[in-house]
């Protein structure tokens, strides 16, 4: 493992998540466990042996763990140990700090990345006064996104809700971010319809560095 050799903190934590795609690794498994295949969907533009590579050394450091499922999936998947959950706060400081960088890619977000997104951009003062439980189908993932006075959380699952949202991540990403209309073509609401217009306003997106 290539080292910092330096005995500060951030160094030695470099030392094992500073590597290309290590905490994009970890974005994209704060949600819940995912196999080999997920995270490569997630991370199309890593290279297979170098996914491998990064998750051996993630796993070395004790951030990640693999296991397997049991039956029926009985599919090995990988996921965050509980040191590896600790970075949750970094990787949502991370997002905040640089979503007011300029925008120099044009691919997709994942599933996963707006997920992260949308929890980094969450601002609690536009929701005063408002609670909702908002199921977000996003192609075969099932989110709920949970607005309360404790703050807003967003889990993978498909609890009951008060209104569902089904679309695709980037349809979704232009209606949270780029002012697109709920009534565009490929989205579809089941349930209170203002109530999943107000929620879309929760999110601003942040004003560019100078």
């Amino acid at each position: 493992m290539r080292t910092y050799d330096d005995p500060c903190g951030i160094a030695r934590a470099l030392d094992h998540v500073g590597e290309r795609w290590a905490l994009l690794i970890v974005r994209e498994l704060l949600l819940g466990p995912k196999r080999f295949t997920d995270l490569r969907t997630g991370l199309p533009v890593a290279s297979q042996n170098v996914l491998s590579q990064r998750l051996r050394e993630l796993e070395d450091s004790g951030v990640v763990r693999r296991r397997k499922l049991p039956p029926p999936a009985a599919a090995w998947v990988y996921e965050l140990t509980e040191r590896g959950r600790e970075l949750e706060s970094v990787v949502l400081a991370l997002a905040r700090w640089g979503s007011r960088m300029p925008m120099r890619s044009a691919n997709s977000l994942s599933v996963d990345a707006l997920a992260v997104a949308l929890r980094s951009t969450y601002e609690g003062e536009a929701a005063r006064g408002f609670a909702a439980r908002v199921e977000l189908r996003l192609g075969n993932d099932r989110f709920l996104a949970e607005v309360a006075p404790a703050g807003f959380t967003l889990t993978r699952s498909g609890a009951a809700a008060d209104a569902v949202l089904e679309t695709d991540a980037d349809t979704l990403r232009g209606l949270v971010f780029g002012g697109r209309s709920l009534d565009s073509e490929g989205v579809r609401v089941e349930g209170d319809r203002e109530l999943v217009r107000r929620f879309l306003t929760l999110f601003p997106r942040p004003a560019m560095s100078s």
